[in-house]
């Protein structure tokens, strides 16, 4: 309750923090419109024109159910990344031989296209909601992987010798010395592969289901709608921004509080 608490007294500031990366999208929309403004709207309509198309896709019930579909594959298949890649992360880098065993293997995973997964999920699951789960999850798996190992591997030993000659608690020990030094490096590796999930499970969409953001893209492909088209990347942006910075990052900034410098 304490920690809801601060998160929330805190969620005011950070917001107001968020100025910077405001501006960057209004940069970023001002860009847009001049270059729709040149090439006309067949081929990028205006934003103006594209809000107003997710308006009526809404208004119309159509956008909210792809939506869910493809925030419930996204985030389910990030969510078994974060589980499976942290915790065989932090324990192969507990031990030297597993860290030196598991690197080619990470090496081919982040090395294989995921079009080449989504190709074999696709003959394993069919058109169901497994291909573009599964593609999320090897997908983002290595990342995660990684994060979790390095975090493990680069703890300072100097600060662990210490902490156990003074006879520190185990509980002070893991929140206090461990916790902070490998979240560190999780939350980066959990936002890129939030990222990388939802770019792949739209692909996996677009190619695999029926339903989904993905698969409406396709239809707006086949009838040439480029509003419509805008309008469905615009609520995939939009929604993992939110993701990210209204949950995600908050998070991050009260497990990072021991790196503020006290005044």
């Amino acid at each position: 309750m304490s920690l809801l608490r601060s998160w929330l007294g805190s969620l005011p500031g950070y917001l107001w923090s968020g100025w910077g990366a405001l501006a960057s999208l209004f940069l970023l929309l001002g860009a847009w419109e001049a270059v729709a403004a040149y090439y006309g709207p067949l081929v990028l309509p205006a934003p103006l024109e594209t809000f107003t198309r997710l308006g009526q896709l809404i208004d119309a019930g159509a956008a909210g159910p792809e939506l869910l579909a493809t925030a419930r594959r996204a985030l389910l298949g990030f969510a078994l990344s974060v589980l499976v890649g942290s915790v065989l992360g932090l324990a192969a880098g507990v031990s030297m031989t597993a860290s030196m065993m598991s690197r080619p293997l990470v090496t081919v995973l982040m090395g294989m296209p995921p079009i080449a997964w989504l190709v074999l999920a696709m003959l394993w699951f069919g058109a169901s909601d497994g291909t573009p789960v599964f593609t999320v999850f090897i997908a983002s798996f290595p990342l995660v992987f990684v994060g979790a190992l390095q975090g493990t591997r680069t703890l300072d030993n100097q600060l662990k010798q210490v902490a156990l000659a003074f006879r520190l608690p185990r509980r002070m020990l893991f929140f206090d010395v461990y916790l902070p030094h490998v979240v560190s490096y999780l939350f980066p590796a959990w936002i890129t592969a939030l990222g990388m999930s939802w770019k792949i499970v739209v692909m996996a969409e677009l190619l695999a289901t029926q339903d989904g953001v993905g698969a409406a893209l396709a239809v707006s492909r086949s009838h040439l709608d480029t509003s419509a088209t805008m309008a469905w990347i615009v609520a995939v942006v939009a929604l993992l921004l939110a993701v990210e910075y209204l949950l995600l990052e908050p998070i991050k900034r009260e497990v990072e509080r021991w790196r503020e410098v006290p005044s």
